[in-house]
């Protein structure tokens, strides 16, 4: 599998996810600056994700959302803060209504990290909680297995 760790620090109100891939920085790259390619892995596999807005761009926003298997919708939003392709992405991620506007004070400050390594790709994806409740409450609803579901479809798009 393509993830070889996740680390949750709840000291430091981070969860990190490291993943390694068989295929060049600028591909895995394409993964995240390609709403299409984007909205193919971001979901877990059980709730696919359609990606309405896409500016990768400081300032830019990313708007959201993953369709449950009994088509419920849950919304989500970034607001990115510092890209530098291929190498580097920041954004803060949070939830959103049905128009895309944030709805709740949990927040998540993500960064994410592409170097090349041993032929291939490693990517570091850090996410810092905006509180500890929040981030015991995401590792409650299952979202670092569901992010590294995620992240585990990768693979085959590369």
């Amino acid at each position: 599998m393509t993830v070889t760790r996740v680390d949750k620090d709840f000291d430091n109100l981070t969860l990190t996810l490291v993943a390694e891939f068989d295929a060049p920085v600028e591909r895995v790259w394409w993964l995240w600056a390609d709403p299409r390619r984007l909205e193919r892995w971001w979901g877990p596999p059980s709730h696919p994700a359609t990606v309405l807005e896409h500016d990768l761009s400081p300032g830019g926003t990313v708007t959201y959302f993953m369709t449950g298997p009994d088509g419920d919708r849950s919304h989500g939003w970034w607001r990115v803060t510092s890209v530098e392709p291929p190498g580097s992405l920041e954004f803060t991620d949070g939830f959103a209504d049905q128009h895309g506007r944030p709805t709740s004070g949990m927040t998540t400050r993500v960064r994410v990290r592409l170097v090349a390594h041993g032929g291939g790709t490693r990517m570091e994806v850090r996410s810092v909680f905006s509180s500890l409740e929040h981030m015991e409450t995401v590792v409650r609803w299952g979202a670092p297995e569901a992010f590294a579901q995620a992240v585990g479809q990768m693979d085959a798009l590369l």
